[in-house]
């Protein structure tokens, strides 16, 4: 297929750009036409990538180091007969696999949603008649006609229009419906400022409109970001990195010391070759961390179940750590940082100014003046003003499920609300008031004109609109108490450029009073120098900040992460937003069109200071990631709409808004807000170190198990005796050890100031050298207890049974006791709460009680060659656990000492 050439039609006139795509306003393409271009340009459809085989994909699950140990395991575990040991450790493998599998088959219905975006129907003209076809049958070329409701089939350029306006927050960003033109703008526009184009996916949410297709299927803007989704890297979290480089380093160990083992055994001591490999296949076996990925997908669970609670819905289980390694939080501002509620904020009459208390469109709040609630009086300038924003107006405040909401332009919405705190009921208003005539909004005209009876002997001309428009047709205006002054428009002007420049949206109200014989505004237009128009005053609004993201945003730079807003909407709204909110303190912010002049080295510097991007492209937005990215940033990315959907599969952990957030953003993305608040972000942040902090005290728990055993066995090889622990009884260790005991460490509650540390670098390994010191310590004290005991009982004249029960029996008292000391890794044991997890007094208790089944029970004796104790030997190995755990704690005060 041939592709469409790109050109910027919002910079031709609409005849021009008609010429030259050879198509009639009036009758569209003839059917021959269209099935010519069909054959050349194709149908309105995105193309689907090649995708790789759900076999491969599944397979592909397997390929990583820390599988090919437990497949070792399985096929060691296969050879020597232990067939349940062996199918359990496969079944650990599976079902592994088939998470990730399905993690990684939702991903991909990011394409498939941006796909249905595009398969609706639409009405076009073609033959010089109107037609009702889908979506995917238009093609380049076709005239489009465009209703409110409507969703926009492909990428048009306008050629007339009647009070359009179009919802395109999930393309640019915008937070209220922008007003469409056929007027050309300049070449270099921004996509979000282009009025006179309207682009695939959006919606019509007001008024109507013709438009020509300039743009189909992969050509448009939509599919465009499809392309983008299928190029952006999945890339790997800090902990997929972290258990990658692990398992590696473990495996390669781990062949090493059986590949010594074997050597060792066979030309030292000149065992069989068969002795010697079954003894390298125990040390193989012994080492092996079976439980780990167990518990570290059981570990990623439970983070995911709380953050439920805390409003963030886990899509991928690595996520949950991620989210702890964070450095940087590039955020969206409308409805993440902000309510998405427009909400008058201040309203100027005459030299007076009033302040709006309340947020969103929850009707409660006050109008303030001069520090003191001002009370509603029926005769004064302001409450003609709040009339004139309820009757001049075409939205209505809707209340239901508990919920204010606003059917229709957010920014009349807000008018009504405003008008609501005053005490001014807008039911109650227009009934008394009701409509005679209206001029409706049109981008031509920037104001908006009702006619409405206000006594038995007259009527009312209130008029709102744009402060350029209103100030051209009024005379006078009135002061707070209804007194005529003469109109400074300096003065309005300055009011209005104070109010713009931090960051509100200004709209100017006047008022005519007529007599009963003026009936229809059908000549208005041709009057507005014959009337006696008065000023009322301005209404400013503002989409406000959250009140909880001020105290969140604080919350995450005490954490050392960097907040940044990247947002669709204008400069000076963004950065008043930011300032608000704590985002910056200066006046640094760089639109879109800014950062097209820089090169990829400068915007590298700039990302250093600047922390508010405005007016910014989807693919702006996955630039400004990728670049975080390669500063060795963990980048974590908001958004809601379909723009945003690059730059959420990109980022180290993607989150979408779970309210307002398009089916493409959530595709894309690796959590959900359910509230759509950025202080769930800082909760659930907070939430990953705890999940991290957990995951780490589990290894640093399980590998000295493994250390230990491998110890054990290398030794008795070296010094040229018995085994002390034969493979089913490592297995046995291994799996029941970490299930019951090492579990419960991903129940310990979040230390104290888990926020008021930096965040861990990149490059920081899994674990530190006070905790490996400590992994080696707890590995000798196994080695000397399991091989004393052992040595001491065969001494004695015990059975080899008994033997390898009290070494195996010793594992589990240590490790008990070991456990209480990795509830922390650095504080004493005795200074933490005994009973602040339950769960792991309940892991201790079962783990006695299985271990107590592996001694005393004849069948279990049989499967493990195992046999019972005596009472004596347990109170020598608790007392050896309980002088273990005073050891740790030592060597911890010794590591908190030098730290100090």
């Amino acid at each position: 297929m041939e592709k469409i050439e790109e050109k910027t039609w919002h910079s031709l006139e609409p005849d021009f750009v008609l010429k030259e795509i050879n198509s009639d306003i009036n009758s569209g393409l003839t059917t021959l036409e269209y099935e010519k271009r069909v054959q050349k340009y194709g149908k309105n459809k995105l193309t689907q990538k090649k995708e790789t085989s759900l076999i491969i994909e599944f397979l592909l699950q397997f390929h990583n180091p820390l599988v090919y140990i437990l497949l070792i395991a399985t096929l060691v575990t296969f050879v020597l007969k232990e067939y349940v040991d062996s199918a359990v450790i496969f079944g650990v493998i599976l079902v592994n696999a088939i998470i990730g599998f399905v993690q990684e088959y939702k991903a991909k219905q990011a394409i498939n949603s941006l796909k249905n975006m595009l398969n609706t129907k639409t009405t076009i003209i073609r033959d010089g008649k109107k037609s009702l076809v889908l979506s995917s049958e238009i093609t380049f070329g076709d005239i489009v006609i465009l209703n409110s409701g409507d969703k926009i089939p492909a990428d048009l350029r306008l050629l007339e229009v009647k009070n359009l306006k179009i919802d395109e927050s999930s393309l640019t960003g915008e937070s209220v419906p922008a007003e469409k033109s056929i007027q050309i703008v300049p070449e270099q526009t921004v996509l979000a400022d282009r009025i006179n184009m309207a682009y695939a996916g959006t919606l019509v949410s007001y008024g109507q409109g013709l438009g020509v297709v300039v743009a189909i299927g992969d050509d448009t803007q939509t599919g465009k970001i499809a392309n983008m989704i299928n190029e952006a890297v999945n890339i790997e979290t800090p902990l997929t990195k972290k258990i990658t480089a692990f398992s590696k380093t473990l495996l390669w160990i781990i062949i090493a010391l059986a590949l010594l083992t074997f050597v060792f055994g066979y030309f030292v001591h000149s065992n069989s070759m068969l002795d010697m490999f079954m003894a390298s296949v125990a040390l193989s076996v012994a080492a092996i961390p079976e439980g780990l990925p167990a518990v570290v997908t059981i570990t990623l669970a439970i983070g995911v179940r709380v953050m439920a609670h805390k409003n963030a819905i886990i899509r991928k289980l690595p996520a949950v750590e991620t989210l702890g390694s964070t450095t940087v939080i590039c955020s969206d501002k409308t409805g993440t940082l902000t309510k998405n509620e427009m909400t008058v904020t201040q309203i100027v009459i005459g030299n007076d100014t009033f302040e709006v208390t309340g947020n969103g469109y929850e009707p409660k709040g006050e109008i303030i003046f001069q520090k003191q609630e001002y009370k509603n009086t029926n005769n004064n300038a302001l409450s003609e003003l709040l009339r004139c924003g309820i009757l001049c107006n075409d939205s209505t405040l809707v209340h239901k499920n508990n919920r204010y909401t606003i059917e229709g332009d957010p920014s009349e919405g807000c008018l009504l609300v405003s008008a609501s705190k005053f005490g001014l009921e807008s039911n109650a208003i227009n009934k008394e008031h009701p409509r005679i005539d209206s001029i409706p909004f049109e981008s031509d005209n920037m104001y908006m004109v009702t006619l409405n009876p206000i006594s038995t002997e007259k009527n009312a001309i209130y008029i709102k609109g744009s402060i350029e428009q209103i100030l051209n047709m009024t005379k006078n205006s009135l002061d707070l108490n209804c007194n005529f002054e003469k109109l400074d428009k300096e003065k309005i002007e300055k009011q209005a450029n104070e109010l713009a420049s931090n960051g509100l949206r200004v709209l100017a109200f006047a008022v005519c009073y007529v007599n009963k014989s003026y009936d229809s505004l059908s000549k208005f237009q041709d009057d507005i120098k014959d009337l006696n128009i008065h000023f009322l005053g301005l209404q400013a609004m503002i989409d406000p900040p959250r009140p909880e993201v001020i105290e969140a945003v604080s919350l995450c730079q005490k954490a050392g992460i960097v907040v940044k807003m990247i947002t669709g909407d204008h400069k000076v709204t963004a950065l008043a937003i930011a300032k608000q909110i704590g985002i910056t303190k200066t006046q640094d912010a760089l639109s879109g069109k800014e950062m097209e002049n820089l090169s990829q080295e400068e915007l590298a510097k700039v990302l250093n200071t600047t922390h508010v991007f405005a007016r910014v492209a989807p693919i702006q937005k996955l630039q400004l990631v990728t670049t975080l990215q390669e500063q060795n940033h963990i980048v974590a990315m908001t958004g809601d709409g379909v723009n945003d959907a690059p730059a959420l599969k990109q980022a180290d952990i993607g989150i979408a808004m779970g309210i307002n957030g398009t089916e493409v953003a959530k595709e894309s993305a690796d959590m959900i807000l359910a509230d759509d608040n950025f202080a769930s972000i800082a909760k659930a942040v907070e939430e990953g170190r705890a999940v991290f902090d957990n995951l780490i005290k589990f290894i640093a728990w399980i590998l000295p198990t493994n250390v230990g055993q491998g110890l054990v066995i290398m030794f008795a090889i070296f010094m040229g005796v018995t085994l002390p622990v034969l493979p089913v009884q490592a297995l046995w260790l291994n799996m029941t050890t970490a299930l019951f005991l090492g579990l419960m460490l991903a129940f310990e509650p979040k230390e104290k100031g888990v926020m008021n540390r930096q965040p861990r670098e990149v490059s920081e390994p899994i674990l530190n050298k006070e905790i490996i010191g400590r992994i080696f310590l707890i590995s000798f004290l196994l080695l000397l207890g399991a091989f004393g005991i052992f040595t001491l009982s065969s001494y004695q004249g015990a059975s080899i049974e008994e033997s390898r029960t009290l070494a195996v029996t010793l594992f589990v008292v240590v490790q008990s006791f070991y456990l209480l000391n990795c509830r922390s890794l650095s504080d004493s044991v005795f200074k933490i709460n005994f009973f602040s997890n339950s769960y792991l007094l309940i892991g201790v208790a079962l783990m006695f009680i299985v271990q107590l089944c592996f001694i005393y029970l004849p069948f279990m004796n049989n499967i493990f060659h195992s046999a019972p104790i005596s009472l004596q030997s347990w109170g020598l190995m608790l007392l050896y656990g309980l002088v273990s755990l005073v050891i740790v704690d030592f060597e911890k005060y010794l590591w908190r000492k030098k730290r100090v």
